[in-house]
């Protein structure tokens, strides 16, 4: 061979390595939740109650459809309402449903809710050398957060727990700091069964606190309280028993001292009446076996998908949640949707276009 056909043969062999080593990179996507190809990414952000299974659903939607990437941020109910609203995430996620007025100033046209999971929010509290089961009456829960109940030895929670050695530690009130569904939850029932909270300090994911201490999240505000002795605060349950903190049994409207357990949510939503926009509240109902303070998560859906291909991806994960999703539901300690309620939801996502 003369050298000009060798010279040819190894620039032949030169470009069919260098084509071969860039088809063989993955390609590159950016962060912008855009489609890319055949895969599709969506993004959303709420309610910190919802993210440990939100967190299972994602990873375990991703192995039936590896194309399908669900992003999602415990920023807080309210933050995550701001950010549907103002169209930079594809859905949001709340455990208090949005108000009138936040539907109507919504940029990206009508929002609709979509109940997913039910829960407790638990008086978790801390109370070293305490043993046995704290009860609570719904009173001696609104003048606590009011502050006219200020030890835990005081004469109403002795009451409540005769023969219990109750020490005459100050309780500590823990809050949210941040816009929260779970704040709305703990308020919506504080206003319930309490005039005076009603009037002095209401129902919203964000309130004037009388008094207490301000922590970011539910894992913020169960860090607080693990950390803190003698403190008191309200926590969806599963960051109470991923921490390990003892929570209270609550007085419910049939007078009975409940513990948080799914089946007492799924009891006090057996007991609600739902609208058809499913804004609704499982606080306070009055089934014999209901917890009182239970709680939804709803997904915020727009109706008009700025972007149809991330539209469709959501549209399919939400009825994948509101299916097999579901199973993933007691091991987390939430508590399935009813059937008869998932089969309402299932139709009114006829309007996702």
């Amino acid at each position: 061979m003369n050298p000009l056909s060798k010279l040819g043969v190894v620039l032949f062999a030169s470009v069919l390595l260098i084509s071969c080593s860039k088809s063989d990179q993955p390609a590159q996507t950016g962060d912008t939740g855009a489609s890319h190809g055949s895969s599709v990414q969506i993004n959303g952000a709420g309610s910190t109650f919802v993210n440990p299974i939100m967190s299972k659903w994602a990873a375990e939607y991703a192995t039936y459809h590896p194309d399908v990437h669900v992003n999602y941020t415990a920023i807080g109910s309210g933050a995550g309402i701001q950010q549907v609203t103002q169209g930079t995430i594809d859905f949001g996620a709340t455990d208090g449903p949005m108000t009138d007025e936040q539907l109507a100033g919504s940029k990206v046209g009508r929002i609709i809710h979509i109940p997913v999971i039910m829960g407790a929010t638990v008086a978790a509290y801390n109370l070293p050398g305490f043993t046995g089961e704290l009860k609570l009456t719904p009173r001696e829960l609104a003048d606590i957060f009011l502050g006219k109940i200020t030890t835990w030895n005081d004469p109403a929670i002795v009451k409540s727990n005769p023969g219990a050695q109750l020490p005459s530690t100050n309780i500590l009130v823990v809050h949210r700091s941040d816009g929260s569904g779970t704040t709305y939850i703990w308020t919506d029932y504080l206003s319930k069964v309490s005039p005076e909270w009603k009037t002095k300090v209401g129902i919203n994911t964000s309130v004037s606190w009388p008094l207490g201490i301000g922590a970011k999240g539910n894992d913020g505000v169960a860090g607080m309280v693990r950390q803190t002795p003698g403190a008191l605060g309200y926590v969806e349950m599963t960051y109470a028993d991923q921490n390990g903190i003892p929570y209270a049994s609550i007085q419910n409207a049939a007078g009975h001292f409940i513990r948080p357990t799914p089946e007492g949510v799924t009891a006090a939503a057996e007991s609600a009446t739902v609208p058809a926009d499913f804004r609704y509240s499982l606080t306070n109902q009055s089934g014999a076996s209901a917890y009182p303070i239970a709680g939804t998560t709803w997904l915020l859906l727009p109706v008009q998908a700025k972007d149809k291909a991330r539209g469709a991806a959501l549209l399919e994960f939400t009825k994948w949640v509101l299916g097999q999703g579901q199973d993933s539901a007691p091991a987390l300690h939430y508590a399935r949707l009813p059937a008869t309620l998932v089969a309402r939801v299932q139709q009114s996502l006829g309007q996702i276009q």
